[in-house]
C-alpha cells in the first residue's frame, strides 16, 4: 500500500510541468475571456454604434439655411493594433460667395473611451486649417504633423468631436456639472460640462422630449477665449443630438438641427401626447 502510494505521488510529480502548463493556459484563456468581455460589454453600453449617421440642417445668425451636416459612426478599424470606431463630422455650406467645410474625424477605442487619432480640416470666410494629431495614451503624450505635442493629462484623451459622443454616455441628472481633464491639449482643459434643463424642442425630425446640456471648452483660436456648446439630448439611453447651437464671435450663431437619423440603435421614437 505504501509503494502504491509513493509510485502515485511520483508518477504525479512527473506530470507536474504539464499540469502547472495547462493550468497556466486555463489561467491565460480566462483572463483573455474576461478581458474580452469587458471589452464587449463597454461597447455594449455606449449610446452608439457603427453604422449610426445623423443628417442636420445647418442654419447661421440671421441668414438662415446654409448646409447640411453629418455626424456618423463607422468602424471598427484597427490603429497600432487597438480597434476603434471612427467617428465623423461632415459639413459643407455657403455663406454668399464663399464656400464653408468642415471634415472631423476621430479614431476612438471604445472600450476606453480613448481617442487614438485626430484630423480636421476647415476653411471658412476668414481662415483655412488642418490638424493631424496622433494620441498615445500609454505614454501620455500627443504628436501633430505640424510638429507640436505635448503630454496628455489622462490615459483616455479626447478631442473637440469624441467629447461630444462622451457626453452622450455620462448620467446627466439634473443640475450635474462635469470638470473634465481629458483634452489632449492640456491648454484647453478643464472642459466644464453642465446640465441646464430638460422639456421639448421641435425640429424637422420631429419633437422630442430633451435634456439640455452645455459645454465650455476653452478654444481661444476660433472663440477668441471661450467656445460655448449647447447640445438638446434626446431625453433617453440614446442621448442622440436633436439640436447643437454654438456661437462663432465672427460668424455668429449655428444652430444644427436634427432632420434624420439611422443606424442600429437610432430608430426616432417621439413622444405622444
Amino acid at each position: 500500500m505504501r509503494y502504491g502510494a509513493t509510485a502515485s505521488l511520483a508518477r504525479w510529480k512527473q506530470r507536474r510541468p504539464s499540469a502547472r502548463i495547462t493550468l497556466g493556459l486555463a489561467a491565460c484563456l480566462t483572463l483573455l475571456f474576461a478581458s474580452t468581455l469587458e471589452a464587449q460589454t463597454n461597447r455594449a453600453a455606449l449610446p452608439f454604434s457603427p453604422g449610426e449617421e445623423l443628417v442636420y440642417r445647418v442654419r447661421l445668425g440671421g441668414l438662415g439655411s446654409i448646409g447640411r451636416a453629418v455626424m456618423g459612426v463607422d468602424g471598427p478599424e484597427v490603429v497600432r493594433g487597438r480597434e476603434v470606431y471612427v467617428l465623423r463630422f461632415d459639413f459643407r455650406g455657403r455663406v454668399g460667395p464663399v464656400v464653408v467645410v468642415d471634415r472631423t474625424r476621430s479614431w476612438v477605442d471604445p472600450a476606453e473611451m480613448a481617442a487614438l487619432r485626430f484630423s480636421k480640416y476647415e476653411r471658412s470666410p476668414v481662415s483655412t486649417n488642418r490638424q493631424d494629431v496622433e494620441l498615445f495614451p500609454g505614454q501620455r503624450e500627443w504628436k501633430a504633423a505640424s510638429g507640436e505635442g505635448g503630454r496628455l493629462a489622462t490615459g483616455a484623451p479626447l478631442d473637440e468631436l469624441s467629447f461630444l459622443y462622451h457626453i452622450r454616455e455620462l448620467r446627466l441628472a439634473d443640475g450635474d456639472v462635469y470638470s473634465c481633464v481629458r483634452h489632449f491639449d492640456e491648454a484647453r482643459n478643464p472642459v466644464t460640462v453642465r446640465v441646464l434643463q430638460r422639456g421639448r424642442i421641435r425640429v424637422p425630425a420631429g419633437e422630442f422630449a430633451t435634456v439640455l446640456v452645455e459645454m465650455r471648452v476653452k478654444d481661444p483660436r476660433r472663440y477668441g477665449s471661450e467656445g460655448v456648446i449647447r447640445l438638446h439630448l434626446t431625453d433617453d439611453a440614446r442621448r442622440i443630438p436633436v439640436r447643437i447651437e454654438s456661437t462663432i464671435p465672427v460668424a455668429g450663431s449655428t444652430t444644427l438641427d436634427l432632420e434624420s437619423a439611422s443606424g442600429p440603435r437610432v430608430a426616432l421614437r417621439q413622444p405622444s401626447g
